[in-house]
């Protein structure tokens, strides 16, 4: 199992990161990305700057260990932080974050794949090129255009990370960060509707309902990794009253499933 997942329930930092040809890059991003985003003294003026300028610093400090070692491997990542009602969200790869307010998905991010239109004329430009193998692939190797690690593929394989940054307007629900194991075989708009359903059964917590979306992902055909990370911005209860009352502060529960065991994480704050 390559996925990794990390919570910082102090700052309100969740991410996922899904390693392809070892484990090494993953949990090095799992064990540093945060640290790096700590010591962005733009974080509290400009989110998204730290957090790309975090990406890539992970990337480069990466790249010695990497060389060092004879390293392969890579991941993709995405992070998710919540400070000061903003939500931001940073990726590398195919790796996605997904709001759900008042009942509905919300779109919010693009991952970097390499038949994404604008990633394939930037693999091109740098005189690289995206072909068809199984799967849409970097120069015949990566499924991924966006990576931390894969330094074999650099430039070509960026390491530079997207970000968006949305207000939180006070009818959020939750938000489920998932590897592209969770996301390939589960359209973003049925995820409402699995959670909802999940939260209805008798024995519902949010580490059932987080299994429950790995179980309907392998279901669904996924044969890959499945991490499935859920922080929920409300009560439970209210989720399934479907109350308008205004959520906490900061998210009350996290619940992560991953593949394999379907060994979770709850974390109550």
């Amino acid at each position: 199992m390559e996925d990794k997942h990390l919570s910082q329930d102090q700052c309100a930092y969740y991410a996922v990161f899904d390693g392809h040809g070892g484990v090494d890059a993953a949990t090095y991003a799992a064990t540093h990305l945060h640290v790096a985003l700590s010591k962005q003294e733009s974080l509290q003026s400009d989110a998204s700057s730290a957090l790309k300028m975090a990406f890539k610093h992970t990337d480069d400090m990466f790249r010695g260990k990497a060389k060092r070692e004879r390293l392969r491997s890579g991941t993709t990542g995405v992070v998710v932080l919540i400070q000061r009602q903003q939500l931001s969200v940073a990726w590398l790869g195919d790796s996605q974050a997904l709001l759900v307010r008042g009942g509905q998905a919300v779109t919010l991010m693009d991952p970097h794949k390499p038949d994404r239109e604008d990633e394939k004329q930037r693999v091109e430009d740098l005189g690289g090129c995206i072909t068809f193998m199984g799967c849409w692939r970097v120069n015949g190797t990566y499924a991924v255009s966006r990576a931390i690690g894969d330094f074999d593929q650099k430039p070509y394989v960026s390491g530079d990370a997207d970000c968006v940054t949305t207000q939180l307007l006070g009818d959020e629900d939750y938000v489920l960060l998932a590897c592209d194991g969770f996301f390939d075989a589960v359209e973003p708009s049925e995820v409402p509707h699995l959670v909802r359903e999940a939260l209805r059964r008798p024995d519902a917590a949010g580490l059932r309902v987080a299994q429950q979306l790995v179980c309907h992902a392998k279901e669904a055909g996924s044969s890959d990794n499945i991490t499935v990370m859920l922080v929920f911005l409300r009560p439970l209860k209210q989720l399934v009253g479907r109350s308008t009352a205004a959520p906490l502060s900061l998210p009350s529960i996290v619940t992560v499933a991953t593949p394999v065991e379907l060994s979770a994480l709850t974390v109550f704050l």
